[in-house]
């Protein structure tokens, strides 16, 4: 096998169908608006819409460890920020 499980969780999560390389777009709020968006159309989720996305991305950020750049670490810490705003959760 050679995907790591997390790819798959990532790739298939039952909880959330994500836009492809969603996490690697360069904009912070496109990435919490697709997010977003992918949380309020899921019918497989557990939570809340917020409690299902910031899962996702903490998630992504979490396994993708020291593969990580300090500049996409913090890109994807602004899109938390982001996510919370839209949201309203600031």
């Amino acid at each position: 096998m050679t995907e790591k499980w997390s790819q798959n969780v990532t790739e298939g999560s039952d909880s959330l169908d994500l836009e492809e390389g969603v996490f690697t777009w360069k904009d912070p709020k496109d990435i919490a608006r697709s997010l977003k968006r992918s949380a309020e159309q899921s019918k497989r989720r557990k939570g809340t819409p917020l409690q299902s996305a910031m899962s996702m991305l903490t998630f992504y950020i979490n396994r993708a460890g020291g593969n990580l750049s300090k500049a996409d670490r913090e890109k994807l810490e602004r899109a938390k920020d982001e996510l919370r705003a839209l949201f309203g959760k600031n």
